[in-house]
């Protein structure tokens, strides 16, 4: 008899337990889920959009509001968690085309890119010029017409460099063409071997990106012959622009509002902060340039537009679309008529919208 309520008392009590520890596993179960909802809804909340990529990882120091805006809050507070990555100008195309990626800084050399049919449209303008031509020192070439008969290196034939080149030479009567033999174009994808090729002679004038070509020019070595941040024909005129994904513009136009809205952001903290601006780009190392000095010399003449600037010329980003076809158009880079291709090119966003 004492033996069975000994029994009794152990199950009583092992009942006992196994129900405080299944109370304790099912409260546990549910604090985890219930803070997995939480942060799934935080999560939610604080990127309105999601994740995206924005390709920001070459090197260049125009690409600033990229930086800027990331470095900044400006994207996350528009909805973005934003993912840069390294994307040469195939993959971009292909990304604005698919919509893997929605939107990309690029100067005119997507304009024929547009013409063959890649969907993706011009929304916005960046910044002014960010491309020089330069000389050795005592080079006998002083003016455009002492380039007749020369070589020139470019990163890439078709490429910016090339056809900014190009259109400055056709302004001034010389044939860009290759089979013109009037110039002759050499690519070199890297600055430091179009600089050793010039110093060789191998070639005679080398036009090359920012900072690369302004890092060049202050070591006294070389001269510049032409700047298009200040030369015409490109003075005053945005060099850059941004180019969305037309598939985003038509499946969700208020995702590129948002971004646009982030862009501007950035331009303008970049336009009342150029030092502050510069160091996050030193520190982040996001730009190839350590120059402190020179790269806020050159964040300023880029000229990042403010919301003033916008106000004061509402159409200049169409107007400049139209003005760089019209130039490409004269050199053969463009088959379409300059005001067709601007209208169909263009697309103007509400920058409101999703507000």
């Amino acid at each position: 008899m004492r033996k069975m309520k000994k029994l009794t008392k152990i199950l009583v009590s092992i009942s006992v337990l196994t129900l405080m520890f299944s109370g304790c596993g099912k409260q546990a179960a549910t604090e985890t889920q219930t803070q997995t909802n939480n942060n799934v809804a935080e999560s939610s909340t604080e990127y309105k959009y999601g994740k995206i990529d924005i390709p920001g990882k070459d090197g260049s120091l125009c690409g600033a509001p990229i930086y800027i805006a990331y470095e900044k809050g400006f994207f996350k507070e528009q909805g973005f968690d934003v993912n840069l990555i390294s994307a040469d100008f195939e993959t971009r195309k292909i990304g604005l085309n698919n919509g893997t990626i929605p939107i990309v800084n690029g100067d005119f050399q997507f304009f024929p890119s547009i013409e063959n049919g890649v969907k993706v449209k011009v929304v916005d303008g960046l910044h002014y010029g960010c491309i020089k031509l330069i000389v050795p020192k005592d080079s006998s070439i002083q003016t455009v017409q002492d380039i007749k008969g020369k070589k020139i290196s470019v990163d890439e034939i078709g490429g910016t460099p090339h056809q900014v080149a190009s259109v400055w030479l056709e302004k001034n009567g010389i044939s860009a063409k290759q089979e013109d033999g009037e110039v002759t174009f050499l690519p070199f994808s890297d600055g430091n071997l179009a600089i050793e090729a010039l110093n060789k002679g191998d070639v005679d004038v080398a036009a090359l990106w920012d900072p690369f070509g302004s890092v060049q020019e202050k070591t006294g070595n070389y001269r510049v012959i032409l700047d298009i941040s200040k030369d015409d024909p490109f003075a005053g005129k945005y060099c850059c622009f941004l180019y969305a994904s037309e598939k985003l513009l038509n499946e969700s136009p208020e995702k590129v509002a948002a971004l646009l809205r982030a862009y501007r952001a950035a331009q303008n903290w970049i336009a009342e902060n150029p030092e502050e601006a510069v160091d996050i780009i030193i520190n982040g190392k996001y730009a190839q340039i350590e120059d402190r000095d020179l790269a806020i010399q050159l964040i300023k003449s880029y000229k990042y537009p403010t919301a003033s600037d916008r106000e004061k010329d509402p159409t200049q980003v169409y107007d400049n679309v139209q003005y760089f076809a019209e130039q490409l158009h004269q050199i053969g880079y463009l088959k379409t008529d300059p005001n067709t291709f601007a209208q169909d090119s263009y697309a103007e966003v509400d920058i409101n919208l999703g507000l």
